[in-house]
């Protein structure tokens, strides 16, 4: 079995870190989870027990600057994982979980064991919105998808999130610089940021969050949860196929290492075999 590590860095967001903690401990053991606290302000949880924790000087709250500066620290921090003997890397934000498809019965440390990776690997992008419709406020206490059926392919999230030499992210780990993405096939990265309306408008309004995050960032988290409600479902499983292949052929001509989909919108229901994982 290979060795894994993962790694993340948060500021303000125990909702998400906590459920981070909960399945990558699961899948990897807790003493292979890397997280790094974006200020001297910040405590680390009781939750966190366990894993490796680092508590960093308060990075530029400007969001270009800031994520550039995040991105660095997390590269860095990965290469020297790497360098100390880890196999891999899995780099998310505490809201996006990397998940084999259930109907293969392997967690998640067993199934990247068995692929042959270069430097990186991508799971397919689902970003998962509450629909305004028929969807009530999330309950932190469930399991988030036992409260919410409907995912949008989206491109942003099918990201080079596992490595397997040192590397440089970057912005949002939605690309690794210097090399081009190859999606692998049951593997899914579920990017949880827009599961709760309130939660999210209460976020973007926090005092400490301003210059970090603009109106303009707000409406593009609030367009999944668009999606997801005013577009009728498709088959997850017939149109995730479709969508890994158009965006392993496809780019936007202003990035040849990001995936694209012509503007194609799939909005998908999701099976009830993922229901209890997250």
């Amino acid at each position: 079995m290979k060795k894994i590590a993962a790694v993340t860095m948060v500021r303000d967001d125990d909702f998400f870190l906590r459920r981070w903690v909960d399945y990558y401990g699961a899948e990897l053991g807790k003493d292979n989870l890397y997280i790094l606290f974006d200020g001297e302000d910040q405590k680390v949880p009781d939750f966190c027990d366990g894993t490796n924790t680092y508590i960093h000087k308060r990075l530029c709250n400007q969001i270009v600057e800031g994520e550039r500066m995040r991105l660095g620290l997390l590269s860095d921090k990965a290469a020297l994982l790497l360098a100390c003997g880890y196999d891999l890397v899995i780099g998310v934000d505490c809201d996006e979980f990397v998940i084999v498809d259930p109907r293969l019965g392997m967690g998640l440390a067993e199934f990247l064991s068995t692929r042959s990776i270069d430097a990186t690997i991508s799971p397919l992008g689902v970003d998962i919105g509450q629909h305004l419709e028929k969807e009530s406020e999330i309950d932190g206490s469930k399991k988030f998808l036992e409260q919410r059926r409907f995912g949008f392919l989206d491109t942003r999230y099918t990201k080079g999130s596992v490595i397997a030499r040192p590397v440089r992210w970057g912005r949002g780990f939605h690309r690794v610089k210097g090399h081009n993405f190859h999606i692998c096939p049951d593997l899914y990265l579920f990017h949880f940021g827009c599961i709760d309306m309130k939660r999210m408008r209460e976020r973007f309004m926090n005092p400490d969050r301003i210059g970090g995050s603009s109106t303009r960032h707000f409406n593009k988290r609030t367009r999944t949860i668009s999606l997801v409600t005013n577009n009728e479902a498709r088959d997850f499983d017939r149109w995730t196929r479709v969508a890994r292949k158009m965006q392993t052929w496809i780019r936007p001509v202003y990035a040849w290492n990001k995936p694209a989909m012509l503007g194609r919108k799939f909005v998908v229901e999701i099976p009830e075999r993922f229901r209890h994982i997250i």
